[in-house]
């Protein structure tokens, strides 16, 4: 997480995919502690819309191509230091998204991706809510 988005004047806008592929989602894990895993995204820049953003960071992110189909729901991440301080904060909209081409390629930001059946998420530490996001991402497929 990049230092300039500590302790933050108002929370960052984020995106995420839910990708689906053959009845599995796309999960990945971040590389920095506390090395959870999530669905791949990241911050909106300026001047983008949703759609091209969440596009984008999963292009960036893992290489692949998705056609973002609605929105699946929000997160918001807050963490606080010791003192109590919000050390940083993100709200996050997580869309559904169809797989088009690709295979996830690991960097500096994820250190494994996984296309999983919903159902093995269970054993997996994962962030908040993942589950109940992917569950939601399948209904708005299946409509």
């Amino acid at each position: 997480m990049a230092p300039a988005r500590s302790y933050p004047e108002r929370p960052y806008l984020a995106v995420s995919a839910a990708i689906i592929r053959d009845g599995r989602v796309l999960i990945v894990r971040r590389a920095r502690p506390p090395q959870l895993y999530t669905l791949p995204g990241g911050v909106v820049e300026t001047g983008e819309t949703l759609l091209q953003a969440v596009v984008r960071e999963v292009r960036e992110e893992t290489a692949i191509e998705i056609e973002p189909v609605a929105l699946a729901g929000h997160r918001e991440a807050i963490m606080r230091d010791a003192a109590g301080r919000t050390e940083r904060h993100f709200v996050i909209m997580c869309f559904a998204a169809r797989w088009i081409a690709g295979e996830a390629v690991l960097n500096e930001e994820l250190d494994d991706a996984r296309w999983l059946k919903p159902a093995k998420l269970a054993g997996l530490k994962t962030t908040d809510g993942l589950a109940e996001i992917v569950t939601a991402a399948f209904e708005r497929l299946k409509s």
